[in-house]
């Protein structure tokens, strides 16, 4: 995988950020987020800090209307999340429950030209996998495919990094992950940004892990496409959660 020396964190800089602990040795949330390219600027983006000041904190209402509205949104555009806007809602991804504390999701950010280079890592992957079928991709298929990543001006990988422990199934940290995925999103709404959970069905094929530098061994879990909707987000439907939930006494 190609990076640049502009488009990832220097070591001093990850040695600035607060550590987090993955089994026994500590990583900073820097080196989790790997940055690929410069997002694009947006001072005009709020800071979640800013929402919850002293002054000006959040009420329970409003924070339950807060989640309730949130939805995932298909159509992004720019502007896109600073990095410190990044770094700031991946701060809030990683206050997820976590069994044992062992930190196993990781943070891949691509922007910019790096997306074309994310494209064809999954035509390639597409390729592969219609090999295996005895299949061959139409052109319509591989353009499709190569421009996936365009859907959105930045796009924050999230990778479940599994790690052996007596008392933490894999189950527990994938689960883990799911739950930093949703405090991601909530966090870039905050800030007023759109964003859409996506996988597919090539996010965990070799030519995908061997691009993003992971092991074969852990899991592509999220592709949440970020940005601003140009229509705005329309209002979501109320759940009815009663023939999803029972009380027992």
């Amino acid at each position: 995988m190609n990076k640049s020396d502009e488009n990832n964190f220097t070591k001093e800089n990850q040695a600035k950020d607060s550590q987090v602990q993955s089994g026994q040795e500590q990583d900073s949330q820097a080196e989790n987020s790997q940055i690929k390219s410069n997002p694009a600027k947006n001072s005009e983006k709020i800071s979640i800090k800013a929402l919850t000041t002293e002054s000006t904190p959040f009420t329970s209402d409003e924070l339950i209307h807060w989640i309730n509205s949130r939805r995932s949104v298909g159509n992004l555009d720019l502007p896109a999340p600073t990095q410190a806007q990044i770094e700031e809602a991946i701060e809030c991804a990683a206050t997820a429950p976590d069994h044992k504390k062992l930190r196993p999701w990781r943070f891949i950010v691509t922007a910019g030209d790096a997306r074309h280079d994310l494209g064809r890592a999954l035509v390639e992957a597409a390729e592969a996998k219609a090999t295996e079928e005895g299949e061959i991709l139409s052109e319509k298929t591989v353009k499709k495919t190569q421009t996936m990543p365009l859907r959105a001006p930045l796009i924050i990988t999230v990778v479940t990094q599994m790690q052996e422990h007596k008392k933490v199934p894999h189950f527990e940290q994938m689960l883990s992950t799911g739950a930093a995925v949703q405090n991601l999103t909530l966090a870039l709404k905050a800030q007023g940004f759109s964003t859409v959970w996506r996988t597919g069905l090539l996010c965990n094929e070799p030519a995908v892990k061997a691009y993003f530098g992971v092991s074969a061994d852990d899991y592509v879990t999220a592709f949440v496409y970020t940005g601003t909707s140009p229509k705005g987000e329309h209002p979501r439907k109320p759940i009815d959660i009663e023939p999803l939930v029972r009380f027992e006494s």
